[in-house]
């Protein structure tokens, strides 16, 4: 009856959290590099895993720990109710049988729970570098960014049961088992690092792409993403939902991360606009020349003066061009990155013009 009753839980747990055939012929090393496929990998040779059905997968595995931790005390008593007077004598009666019966539903489902920790951290890794779906072509936030919110939110309730599995498996994230093992956040710390090896394989194939806007595209795609993560999950984020999904990682490594990626890649994205301040300097006086009332320039100072206004003109709209295809759906952002955008070139060519207009 006991193993009928174990064989029952492993299926159901196994069917529901979809979990049987999720990485089977896959190996994850401690550092989070497989044996093969990745997101380093080519796309052609790594099978693509759904990241909300294994985070789905996974909170499923860790209620499932959290019930069986409280159904021992149940079993326990029913097996003392067995051996009174009027009920019958049992082998049940035995303590040693809830004990066993306990340990071994433990067992089985701390293995199995262990395996959708890993699979959902293996899904993320696996997420295609190419695609309209995984890597837009206007820059926006991946879907792989909003799935790793969605994963962390639905497992960070089950503090307890992760921390009842980390102590009694050896994870890939987490070789230390008994008290020494690791808490939740320190699976969030590498499902965050899985997302950003995830990120930055995308942004790189910007990169590799065909056209004047592969690099701009794939600093701004990364601040799309970096900056998502920090309004949806840093302490001091938006607020989107009730207190479940509104879950945030309070450690500072968190916002330390993805502020210094964050503003990296602004810097590098502002670049592109600091082309328009080279028509902006200063005139040499020894080039501008006037008329004979000295209050006129001469046709061909005029002509340098109008030089650099159209010239300004034309780098301006070739950048435009560029850049208008692009899309930053977070009002915040947006309204950030065009006042950063303004401060690159706006004063120096209201100055320029004041001064020679």
């Amino acid at each position: 009856a006991v193993d009928r009753l174990l064989d029952l839980i492993e299926y159901t747990f196994m069917r529901e959290a979809a979990a049987a055939n999720i990485g089977s012929s896959l190996n994850m090393d401690a550092s989070g590099n497989a044996a093969s496929g990745g997101a380093g990998a080519n796309n052609s040779t790594g099978a693509e895993m759904d990241i909300r059905a294994a985070a789905s997968a996974a909170a499923a595995g860790l209620r499932v720990v959290d019930g069986v931790r409280m159904l021992g005390p149940s079993l326990s008593k029913l097996c003392e109710l067995s051996g009174l007077p009027g009920i019958g004598p049992s082998a049940a009666s035995d303590p040693t049988v809830a004990s066993a019966l306990c340990i071994s539903l433990h067992r089985s489902t701390v293995k199995n729970c262990s395996k959708t920790l890993e699979n959902l951290a293996r899904s993320i890794q696996l997420d295609p570098l190419d695609g309209p779906r995984h890597r837009p072509v206007d820059a926006r936030v991946a879907t792989v960014s909003s799935d790793v919110v969605h994963a962390i939110r639905v497992i960070s309730p089950f503090v307890s049961a992760y921390k009842s599995v980390s102590k009694r498996r050896a994870l890939p994230w987490d070789p230390n088992i008994g008290e020494n093992a690791g808490e939740m956040d320190s699976f969030v710390r590498f499902l965050i690092k899985q997302l950003s090896i995830s990120l930055s394989g995308k942004a790189q194939n910007y990169k590799n792409d065909e056209g004047p806007d592969s690099q701009a595209k794939s600093h701004l795609f990364m601040m799309n993403n970096t900056f998502y993560l920090l309004e949806l999950l840093a302490p001091n984020g938006v607020f989107d939902g009730s207190a479940e999904e509104n879950y945030r990682i309070n450690a500072p490594w968190f916002k330390q991360k993805m502020t210094k990626s964050f503003e990296s890649e602004k810097a590098k994205y502002l670049k592109y606009w600091e082309v328009l301040g080279r028509h902006l300097t200063d005139v040499d006086d020894r080039e501008l020349n006037y008329q004979n009332n000295k209050d006129v320039l001469s046709l061909g100072s005029g002509r340098l003066l109008k030089s650099r206004f159209s010239g300004f003109i034309e780098d301006f709209e070739r950048v435009y061009v560029v850049h208008r295809n692009f899309t930053v759906i977070d009002p915040k952002l947006r309204e950030m990155l065009q006042g950063d955008i303004r401060d690159v070139f706006l004063s120096r060519y209201k100055a320029f013009f004041d001064k020679y207009s």
